[in-house]
């Protein structure tokens, strides 16, 4: 991990800013235990924790009440379903705290995610967003790709329109004025049956007029399941193309940038498809890939085929080196799992 100082560790625990962390939950009994275990370990002392049930039909809420007795930070809201935007936006109206940190429940947080973020988001008090870098893991926890960038702070806007490098709705701490005048997220996306970019257009939305920063290390674990979400490659497709509409009809010169978005999340959800063994829909998502300008088609592929070969290589040299799988926590006891150690630097032979 980097040796940089962390500002708000010379900070009493009551005079941090509180920090409203809002998780929506919808059938997450499988999961959310892990997912609380790693928000109630964060270093970041001041926390407010609401847990917003989305009408779930399993043991959801039975984990969740498990936590509320141990830890007095945490309290349960339940709705009647209404999709994972009204729920997030549900618990943002809830916040007593100043900052939002939206986690979904299925995902991981490295124990010193908060405390990262907010020391950014204290040294730069117009930010509206810090966003981190994130691992993407599977049922078990075990890392398969580590997402990483290294775009100028400056360049967020442009860089969030030609690709969402936030990359998932678990990463971002952001200023709950901002996210209040913006609207929240776009619950109105899911009777279009277009859910999946709410967190896309709320990253675009803010990044239009607030700074935006970045903390360069994977904080966040994202979860790819071949049930969740982002498995339905034709629902988001929906949904990028409503967002991307909405944002080139108010401003025509973005309109490449967003092409070259399209094609990125296409090739993104057609690995997504493939590995789902969802054939129909993959057939689908290759037959809107070949609709792009051939040159753009040919630039994003050679870019993406760059990618996957130094993400093999990477997994093929640890594999030679006789390293096991790599756990984004390891657990080192009921309630507190511990952290794998954070690159210092840039990761080699991975990122975007």
């Amino acid at each position: 991990m980097s040796n940089a100082p962390i500002a708000t560790q010379a900070l009493d625990a009551h005079d941090l800013p509180l920090v409203t962390v809002v998780i929506p939950a919808f059938n997450a009994a499988a999961t959310i235990d892990q997912t609380l275990r790693s928000v109630r370990a964060q270093s970041y002392a001041n926390l407010e924790i609401i847990v917003v049930d989305d009408g779930s039909a399993d043991e959801t809420v039975v984990r969740v009440e498990q936590h509320i007795r141990a830890d007095p930070r945490l309290r349960l809201v339940r709705q009647a379903n209404a999709g994972v935007a009204a729920a997030r936006n549900r618990g943002i109206v809830e916040a007593a705290g100043d900052y939002v940190a939206p986690v979904d429940a299925d995902d991981l947080w490295h124990p010193e995610k908060i405390e990262r973020q907010m020391a950014l988001m204290l040294a730069e008090p117009e930010a509206g967003l810090v966003y981190t870098w994130y691992s993407i893991i599977d049922e078990h926890g075990q890392v398969l790709v580590e997402q990483v960038n290294t775009y100028p702070k400056a360049w967020q806007f442009a860089q969030l329109c030609h690709r969402n490098v936030i990359g998932n709705g678990s990463s971002a701490l952001m200023r709950r004025e901002a996210a209040l005048r913006m609207g929240g997220y776009d619950s109105g996306l899911r009777s279009q049956r277009a859910q999946g970019c709410e967190d896309l257009k709320l990253y675009l939305q803010i990044a239009e007029h607030y700074p935006v920063a970045v903390a360069p290390w994977p904080l966040t674990g994202y979860r790819q399941l071949s049930g969740n979400m982002s498995s339905d490659g034709q629902q988001m497709l929906r949904s990028f193309d409503l967002v991307a509409q909405e944002f080139v009809s108010r401003l025509p010169h973005l309109a490449g940038a967003f092409a070259s978005h399209r094609v990125f999340m296409l090739h993104w959800l057609i690995s997504r498809s493939l590995s789902g063994k969802r054939w129909d829909i993959t057939r689908t998502l290759v037959a809107e890939l070949f609709k792009a300008p051939k040159q753009l088609l040919l630039t994003t592929t050679a870019s993406t085929l760059r990618r996957f070969v130094r993400r093999r290589l990477h997994k093929l040299g640890r594999r030679i080196r006789g390293l096991p799988p790599r756990r984004y926590l390891e657990e080192a006891g009921s309630d507190q799992p511990a952290p794998v150690p954070l690159p210092a630097t840039r990761l080699q032979g991975e990122g975007e």
